[in-house]
């Protein structure tokens, strides 16, 4: 299944798409059984528009899983004991560390050029965090002994950054934005000033989840070019659900690796797709997830910016697709999930 990261044009992609559809439906039931719910005919599936996105509400209550393969390793999203938690579990862990490796080098660069700090108290307290999984991954692949986690050890951190400042180390600061706001707040309150070197990337990973009044991304990014004083603070658009990650790079701008595409649906009707440049509700195709689901329905608002499906360079290759994250819709659940049968 490497092959998916090997893709070079857009009929490619298409036809990995299609490919991949065709396999879901004969290999994971509960796919099958949305599907047929809808009273699709697979065979009249011929372009991805009209792939069948399945809610992510799904991954809650049934075993995504290939019927050929077994699992031992899963991701759970956080939340409290009380939430029913959506569960994905992994067939092939090494797709999942491909996918880690591929889209860091393909937007940000080499892990081993980099040390790794990981601000991530929400999802250090959970076990079987695919975000912890990610870091992990980068942390192993980096090797540098400066790496490591914090969960509200803030005066910790601060000196620390204070040091791989001075030193002018390449360091990645991973944080949850609720973190890293308690983060600036406690360098306020003490007096201590942040001086981060050039070299310093924050990549926030998004998640208030209740523990912040809730902001635009837009409001956030200020808030964060502002206390850590550099221009150099990227997002990472993930979930448990997914096994390919999006990186914005500033602006919050995402783009997504060759293997990852976003399509905007009509909140109004999810059988259709919006303009580019008009907010809608995120689907997402990550092929990354063979063996459970790659086509996915999001609860998340956004919009494409530029061409609505990767642009595509004079000699065919694809180039990567830009979109925007505006938050989440409320009341979300789909009308249609609760009636598929368990």
């Amino acid at each position: 299944m490497n092959d998916i990261f090997n893709l070079k044009t857009e009929i490619d992609f298409q036809q990995k798409c299609l490919e991949t559809f065709h396999y879901q439906y004969n290999n994971i039931e509960i796919y099958r059984k949305f599907v047929d719910y809808l009273n699709i005919d697979p065979r009249e599936i011929l372009e991805i528009e009209k792939i069948p996105f399945l809610p992510i509400e799904m991954f809650k209550n049934h075993t995504i899983l290939d019927r050929k393969k077994s699992a031992d390793l899963y991701f759970q999203s956080s939340g409290t004991t009380q939430m029913n938690l959506s569960k994905h579990w992994i067939a092939d862990e090494n797709l999942y560390k491909q996918s880690i490796e591929k889209s860091f080098e393909r937007f940000i660069g080499k892990a081993e050029d980099y040390i790794f700090l990981g601000l991530l108290p929400s999802y250090l307290e959970k076990q079987n965090s695919s975000l912890i999984y990610m870091v992990d991954f980068l942390m192993k692949k980096s090797g540098k002994p400066e790496n490591g986690y914090f969960l509200y050890n803030h005066a910790e951190l601060f000196n620390l950054l204070k040091i791989l400042s001075a030193e002018n180390k390449k360091v990645i600061l991973f944080g949850v934005a609720f973190a890293l706001l308690d983060f600036l707040e406690f360098c306020q309150k003490s007096s201590q000033k942040i001086e981060t070197s050039e070299e310093i990337i924050i990549i926030e990973t998004g998640g208030m989840k209740g523990r912040k009044e809730e902001m635009t991304k837009d409001e956030l990014l200020k808030i964060f070019y502002e206390g850590f004083k550099t221009e150099k603070i990227y997002s990472e658009y993930s979930m448990t659900e997914l096994l390919s990650q999006a990186y914005s790079l500033g602006e919050n701008i995402y783009e997504s690796p060759n293997w990852m595409r976003v399509l905007i649906r009509n909140t109004e009707d999810p059988f259709s797709y919006v303009e580019s440049g008009r907010t809608g509700a995120i689907n997402i195709i990550d092929l990354a997830n063979r063996h459970s689901c790659s086509f996915i329905a999001t609860q998340d608002l956004g919009k494409i910016v530029g061409d609505a499906k990767n642009s595509s360079t004079k000699s065919g290759e694809i180039d990567s697709q830009k979109f925007q994250v505006l938050g989440r819709i409320d009341h979300s659940d789909i009308r249609g999930c609760s009636l598929l049968v368990s």
